[in-house]
């Protein structure tokens, strides 16, 4: 019976919020940005908006792509030649692809050059490779993380450390997955060196991110303040009930509270108005901060000409089984393996931050 009980129990959640300006001179929404770094998912809410303006659609379009590596040998994401071509000259991005965190062995390159493994116990023993046990293993052990600085000055082809992790990765336990990887190039050496020549020996297969808009009609809304986080009664929502809300919209949820409805009895947190029309796009594949970012900045210049909307949305998911959630913050999946985050834009140029993760997570910055 106390398993069952613990089943039916809502699992333990996190909600980080913050409140700053964009042209505040500390404000840190950049930092946030980019410290999470692998994304499936981002999507935007304009209220009292039908038609999205065209900087927004060349936004979109200019996501970028992304490959998926199949079969890729792991000890390639740590050779020198990979450390020159890749991660010294921009931004390179490696996530394993179909791999759970809580049952297979996970690889991430960040694009700080860490290379991190999640490993389980038999893979750590036969690797060799100093590493600390996860953070939510419990009292026995069965999954170790990794971390191999790619580019520390210790780490070169005639040090030890670079022939010992060569060696644990070659011969001693090569590991080999399926890896989605995106890289922003910030040296303006757009020739000589592309993924698809790199790994050319790999199958590899090319993908651009993709779009999906509707508009939503008479939609009941949350009436918010931006001085107001924890709300006020009868004159504004908090910051709580109103990323409950957002979640509910974003996935197409009445929010009408009907009783006899099968999916969910949920109702829009008062004081509340409604929106004769909204706009909601949502991106997925696998998008880097560096994009989002542009997005971001193109959804702040949506203010520039008055709007009747007072504010819109930014939400940002990251990858259920990926192992790290923002910086190298190990994550773990529990029961839903959520890591996301959420602006709440205001037409002055404030702004909410919203961060959220689940039961195996360590707090977001």
């Amino acid at each position: 019976m106390s398993g069952l009980r613990r089943l039916q129990e809502s699992p333990r959640h996190l909600l980080v919020s913050d409140r700053s300006s964009f042209k505040h001179q500390k404000s840190r929404h950049a930092e946030r940005v980019k410290e999470h770094p692998f994304n499936y998912s981002v999507s935007f809410l304009i209220p009292e908006c039908g038609t999205l303006p065209d900087r927004l659609k060349n936004a979109i379009e200019s996501m970028g792509k992304y490959f998926l590596v199949k079969n890729l040998h792991v000890h390639e994401l740590a050779s020198s030649e990979f450390v020159n071509t890749f991660i010294k000259k921009g931004s390179f991005y490696a996530l394993s692809y179909n791999t759970k965190i809580d049952q297979d062995n996970s690889v991430a390159l960040l694009p700080t050059g860490k290379l991190i493994l999640s490993v389980d116990k038999d893979t750590y023993e036969e690797l060799g490779l100093d590493g600390t046990r996860s953070h939510y293993a419990g009292k026995n052990p069965m999954r170790y993380i990794i971390k191999i600085d790619l580019t520390e000055a210790a780490f070169t082809p005639d040090a030890k450390k670079y022939k010992r992790v060569t060696w644990a990765l070659t011969e001693k336990k090569p590991l080999m997955l399926d890896f989605l990887v995106a890289w922003h190039n910030t040296s303006g050496d757009k020739d000589k060196s592309t993924i698809k020549s790199y790994f050319s020996k790999y199958e590899t297969k090319e993908y651009y991110q993709k779009s999906v808009s509707r508009t939503l009609r008479n939609v009941q809304c949350p009436t918010l303040q931006n001085q107001e986080m924890i709300g006020k009664p009868e004159e504004a929502c908090s910051v709580q009930e109103f990323f409950d809300w957002l979640g509910a919209v974003s996935n197409n949820i009445d929010c009408n509270n009907s009783a006899d409805s099968f999916i969910s009895t949920y109702c829009c947190p008062q004081p509340s108005t409604i929106l004769d029309q909204a706009h909601l796009c949502t991106v997925t594949g696998f998008i880097i901060p560096e994009k989002v970012y542009e997005l971001l900045e193109q959804l702040r210049l949506y203010f520039d000409e008055p709007k009747l909307s007072q504010w819109l949305t930014l939400t940002v998911h990251g990858f259920a089984d990926s192992p790290v959630s923002w910086r190298e913050n190990e994550h773990g999946f529990h029961k839903g393996g959520e890591n996301v985050y959420n602006f709440v834009i205001f037409n002055n140029q404030d702004y909410w931050l919203q961060m959220a993760v689940g039961t195996n997570d360590d707090c977001p910055p």
